[in-house]
């Protein structure tokens, strides 16, 4: 069964907020509204101090927190591991939100409804690699299949040693190379 994912390399992330951009047009999302949030890590010591940027979306968990608290079951999982909410069912409670670990659900102004990134599965065929990885300009981003060892994403993370940015709090499907 496929299991979708996402790599993002930070040491290659230029913190152009492109797939920021990307993300809210594709979305529809007002200028406040984002599904991708940027976190500036202070690195390294005086006098060789960097600011990492952090891009830092849903991690579409296994056994999602946001999920387990929804009354009304509007976020769900598919099969291939994507974390959705179904609109229709979401009342605006923000248990979800306060559920997230990550803080990354964003109540829509326009409708009430609590959402976040759903790696793009609206759009066109399922599976496709979501808007911010074909828009990231310096190839940051990786989408694929983490049950398939010859993919790109899991050879990437093979080579890389790449973690869940904080692995514990969930099993996130977003891996970071840092």
């Amino acid at each position: 069964m496929t299991r979708y994912g996402m790599l993002i390399n930070t040491k290659k992330c230029v913190g152009c907020y492109a797939c920021r951009i990307a993300c809210q047009m594709v979305n529809g999302l007002d200028h406040e509204e984002a599904f991708i949030k940027f976190d500036e890590v202070e690195q390294g010591a005086y006098p060789n101090v960097y600011a990492e940027v952090v891009p830092v979306q849903c991690m579409h968990c296994e056994d999602a927190p946001c999920e387990a608290v929804c009354p009304t079951h509007a976020t769900y999982t598919t099969d291939s591991g994507v974390v959705l909410v179904d609109e229709g069912k979401c009342i605006g409670c923000k248990y979800c939100m306060a559920a997230c670990p990550y803080g990354v659900r964003v109540q829509i102004e326009k409708t009430g409804v609590i959402e976040k990134c759903r790696f793009c599965w609206y759009e066109g065929q399922p599976g496709n690699p979501p808007r911010c990885v074909n828009t990231c300009v310096s190839g940051a981003r990786i989408f694929g299949d983490l049950d398939d060892p010859e993919s790109e994403i899991c050879q990437e993370i093979a080579r890389t040693n790449a973690q869940p940015l904080a692995s514990d709090l969930t099993a996130a499907k977003i891996y970071y190379v840092r």
